[in-house]
């Protein structure tokens, strides 16, 4: 993929409006160009952060009583265009300052959603999808002795319609995560864990990117995400027997 030629794609990309075989070549290019890859991120940091209702500003019911005393003064009169422009810059001052501070507490797990979300749609690709296959929880869950810092709890919900078919190792944020691979009838679910100690304990936010569904959570020091096609229904189903 040509940088220069394909570039107008990327915001596609972020947007989800691309097929599965257009979005993996993209992947395949932003993980071998950094320019790209970063252009990328910045784009999905933005869109998150604009949709925020937090930045939405309501100016205090104090403040139109007050202009309009200062247009009725004749002789302190200020001339509307001033007004206007102070306005304008105290509404874009308390924009900003909300940006960055919405920027640094939402923009870090963005980020994660979009790493997440990327690690499932490589596991799509033929040979990428265990690295231990097997519907055997005791089988899968001593597979991960000796290759993290921690033991992934390991469970098997055949009887529930959501047999365990493997895992793998891969990586979010930087450090390795244990995958555990599931199955919805014709649908695959990656299920994510890694210890985040010192984290607060939040509900599952369940969650649409690029035309696929997303639960994540945080409980016991360990965070969680969850990414596959299958229904929104199915895929709360799957996390509710999770967090028992």
């Amino acid at each position: 993929m040509n940088c220069e030629n394909e570039r107008g794609l990327l915001h596609a990309y972020v947007d989800g409006e691309l097929d599965l075989v257009r979005s993996l070549e993209i992947e395949k290019h932003l993980q071998g160009c950094k320019t790209c890859a970063q252009a990328v991120r910045n784009q999905q940091t933005l869109s998150s952060a604009m949709r925020d209702s937090s930045l939405y500003f309501r100016a205090p019911r104090e403040l139109k009583p007050r202009l309009n005393a200062a247009l009725r003064r004749p002789e302190k009169n200020v001339p509307w265009s001033m007004l206007a422009f102070a306005a304008a810059l105290l509404i874009a001052g308390v924009f900003v300052d909300r940006l960055v501070q919405f920027g640094s507490r939402s923009g870090s797990q963005n980020l994660v959603a979009q790493e997440v979300l990327d690690s499932h749609l490589r596991s799509l690709m033929p040979g990428h999808l265990s690295d231990v296959q097997s519907s055997d929880r005791h089988t899968v869950k001593p597979w991960f002795n000796g290759k993290l810092d921690f033991s992934p709890p390991v469970a098997d919900f055949a009887e529930q319609g959501f047999p365990l078919i493997g895992g793998r190792l891969d990586s979010v944020e930087g450090r390795t995560v244990a995958v555990l691979v599931y199955q919805r009838r014709q649908h695959l679910i990656n299920v994510y864990v890694w210890p985040t100690p010192n984290s607060s304990d939040s509900a599952a936010n369940t969650t649409t990117r690029q035309g696929y569904n997303m639960i994540h959570w945080t409980r016991a020091g360990t965070t969680w995400w969850l990414a596959s096609d299958v229904n929104a229904p199915d895929l709360e189903t799957l996390a509710a027997l999770l967090r028992q």
